[in-house]
């Protein structure tokens, strides 16, 4: 018996198939669509899924600001950041934060779902967001996803 042809395969950077992906956020609720871009940045439907490596696809959102959020949550939900200075720190409510930029909901949302290291900043750079209909991807052909499809 070949004990060879029972090692695990893991992928790596050489190895990585990665693709360009076109997501709708039209009427998608803002958790679940950024739960499952999350998995998608990090390549966690693929089949080669490795754990320490960007082994995930290039996302872009388009209609970001088309995204629902439920219950209470515009004037609940608070975002808070710090100056740097003492007494800085500043807080804005949802519905703030999307007057000012409706993209940077989306990409607040998604970035905390990834690994709060080295890798999660990699990964958070293969997201782009674009409030409208237009992205400057055309290039690359995304192709369309339906995230309802997916897990």
């Amino acid at each position: 018996m070949d004990t060879l042809s029972y090692k695990t395969i893991s992928a790596n950077k050489a190895t990585v198939d990665k693709q360009w992906v076109l997501v709708d956020a039209e009427g998608q609720s803002l958790g679940r669509l950024s739960s499952k871009v999350a998995k998608l940045l990090r390549g966690k439907y693929k089949p080669n899924y490795t754990p320490h490596v960007d082994c995930g696809d290039n996302v872009v959102i388009i209609n970001a600001e088309k995204i629902n959020l439920t219950g209470n949550k515009w004037n609940d939900k608070v975002y808070i950041h710090h100056t740097g200075y003492p007494g800085g720190q500043r807080s804005q409510t949802a519905t703030e934060l999307y007057k000012k930029d409706p993209a940077r909901l989306v990409e607040k949302s998604v970035k905390g779902m990834l690994p709060k290291n080295k890798l999660g900043a990699t990964l958070f750079r293969n997201l782009k967001v674009y409030a409208g209909a237009e992205h400057k991807q055309e290039a690359q052909k995304p192709t369309a996803i339906n995230l309802n499809d997916l897990k």
